[in-house]
């Protein structure tokens, strides 16, 4: 199957799944003391999908490839802000497991990608 759209990738739509599980947990109430973590979670999560959907339409496997690659960054970012989340009593050691092990699947997938762009190029 070709790929005609982003929202047509596996990695674009587990991107929004964390996304939207990080919303969820930010969303409680608790979060309310502390804005900047909150946001900067929020920011992460969203970065890790706006950079598939912005690197799809790159123009080159590149192009694509850089953006790929600050999307699993942003993905490890998440990951470690959800230390300093569980760390402040913001979220459980259940929801800390449950939001990394997502974030990790994201990057497998786009490791995935990369793989597969690289071997494209050749």
């Amino acid at each position: 199957m070709k790929i005609k759209r982003f929202e047509d990738l596996d990695s674009w739509k587990k991107a929004r799944e964390l996304a939207n599980m990080i919303y969820n947990l930010t969303n409680q109430k608790v979060f309310c003391r502390d804005l900047q973590l909150r946001n900067q979670l929020r920011d992460a999560s969203g970065s890790v999908m706006h950079n598939i959907a912005e690197g799809f339409d790159a123009g080159s496997d590149a192009e694509f490839i850089r953006f790929l690659k600050i999307s699993r960054r942003s993905a490890s970012e998440v990951q470690s802000e959800l230390y300093l989340a569980l760390d402040q009593n913001y979220i459980t050691s259940m929801q800390l497991g449950e939001a990394y092990d997502k974030a990790t699947e994201v990057k497998r997938l786009i490791n995935g990608h990369i793989t597969y762009l690289r071997r494209t190029k050749k």
